[in-house]
């Protein structure tokens, strides 16, 4: 993550089941579902303005590490999410098992 995130929060909007990163006078969010303990991350969302800056990315790690502290199981619906998991798959600690199988290959 780049440094410029570090120290920003990662916020859990519960009014609009959102997890929010406000960076600069802007907010990325990823839309998200919640059913006791498992959430689901639909959908990724960052203002054109924090384009390129690596926002998103930080915006998934800040919410992968919110639902780990907060002992949260994770179904990654979000294609961004899901892509980021994929390439760091020791993330695929907070997936439920019964999902694990998507991110199987075919050879």
């Amino acid at each position: 993550m780049k440094e410029e995130f570090l120290n920003l929060p990662v916020i859990k909007n519960e009014e609009t089941h959102r997890f929010e990163l406000s960076v600069d006078g802007h907010t990325a969010f990823i839309d998200y579902e919640e059913n006791e303990k498992i959430i689901k991350l639909i959908h990724t969302e960052s203002p054109d303005a924090l384009a390129g800056r690596g926002a998103a990315t930080a915006l998934i790690e800040k919410t992968l590490a919110y639902l780990e502290e907060n002992t949260y199981q994770l179904v990654p619906l979000c294609p961004l999410v899901f892509a980021y998991v994929k390439r760091h798959p020791e993330w695929k600690r907070l997936v439920p098992s019964k999902y694990l199988r998507l991110f199987e290959t075919k050879d």
